[in-house]
């Protein structure tokens, strides 16, 4: 099967061929995979999907293609500190791994932390031609034979506080819930924006979401996300769908957002991603929403890809084949990027699980 057929049976809740399958990885550990498959050129990569050349996604049997227009673009942009178009400012601190040094780039500065600063801010604009121009590219050369995402996640909440700063963002949503809804419009009608043209330009998906899980529960209360996020979300699904009504909406929150799930699939969704098995069951996940949902990710990133065993690995991945994927519903893939503490024999044992497992054998 071409690898988007691959996909379409997936999202039918058909059983393909074999499991479909995308992978993202930190630059690092694509600078690693690289030398490993002894490939030579682009040296920059980004996990989001902007500005790539796609070598390594089509080397590993990937059937998903991401490219990304929004403020997720921002990490990984460069060494030591810098600030984005947003006015965020970000600092890059090394980590020592057995495979080397690797950097984590994290926000230290936030243009809207004072109350007054919404009077003058001027974000950037999402209608300038050249944001598109990989889209097109992608969607042009690559549409035939493989699944086309558009990415525009930290589509609300992620990229307004990072604007104002976490801690005051969610005092925010308490002490002063009209400035709360003014910040999270800024990135709203940005991603909006974005998403829309992408839909128009031909993506088979769009990507939204935002970290709203925290390891054990929610990050923000289920009240505050039913206030704030809820009906921009569903504006945001609603107005994609009326652009493209096959379109398919994939939505990301790391950690355990059991809470919202129903809400979710009320308000359109298809696609949960990352099912991150140290917050949320996977098999009762499936159970609980796996005839109304279809799922991306689940092999864990926190413990068995990094520390576990070639086999543990491999065990983790039939198990997922076996459960969250049974008759279909998941495109499967790590949590996360892969980090540049995941040993190469353990990113293989994934790989090629995935690949040489036919769903007739399961």
């Amino acid at each position: 099967m071409k690898p988007r057929e691959r996909i379409l049976a997936a999202l039918n809740h058909e059983e393909p061929d074999r499991c479909p399958m995308q992978v993202s990885f930190t630059p690092e550990f694509a600078d690693r995979l690289r030398a490993d498959l002894q490939m030579k050129g682009q040296s920059v990569h980004n996990p989001h999907g902007g500005g790539n050349t796609y070598e390594l996604e089509r080397a590993l049997g990937e059937d998903m293609l991401l490219t990304s227009v929004g403020w997720a673009n921002s990490y990984y942009q460069q060494p030591g500190a810098y600030i984005d178009e947003w006015g965020i400012g970000w600092a890059s601190h090394p980590y020592e791994t057995p495979f080397g040094v690797g950097h984590y780039t994290e926000i230290v500065s936030h243009p809207l932390a004072g109350d007054k600063a919404l009077l003058s801010y001027k974000p950037p604009d999402p209608h300038r031609p050249e944001l598109y121009a990989e889209a097109e590219r992608v969607v042009r050369d690559f549409q035939d034979d493989y699944w086309i995402v558009g990415v525009t996640v930290t589509t609300i909440f992620e990229t307004a506080w990072a604007l104002r700063g976490l801690q005051q963002m969610l005092v925010d949503f308490v002490e002063d819930p009209n400035l709360a809804d003014a910040i999270l419009e800024i990135p709203y009608q940005y991603h909006l924006t974005a998403a829309k043209k992408l839909v128009q330009m031909g993506v088979d998906m769009i990507w939204t979401g935002d970290d709203v899980g925290a390891q054990q529960a929610m990050l923000i209360s289920p009240r505050h996300w039913r206030r704030f996020l809820k009906p921009r979300m569903a504006h945001f699904i609603a107005e994609l769908k009326a652009i493209n009504p096959a379109l398919k909406v994939a939505y990301h929150s790391d950690g355990n957002i059991l809470p919202i799930i129903p809400e979710l699939i009320e308000i359109g969704l298809d696609i949960l991603n990352p099912i991150q098995p140290a917050s949320m069951d996977p098999a009762e996940i499936k159970r609980q929403f796996g005839d109304r949902l279809c799922f991306w990710g689940s092999i864990d990133e926190q413990h068995t890809l990094p520390y576990g065993s070639p086999d543990d690995v491999r065990a983790e991945v039939l198990k997922r084949l076996r459960t969250l994927g049974k008759s279909g519903g998941l495109i499967i893939g790590p949590t996360h990027h892969v980090q540049l503490d995941t040993p190469l024999e353990n990113f293989w044992a994934m790989i090629h699980t995935v690949r040489e497992t036919a769903y007739r054998d399961l």
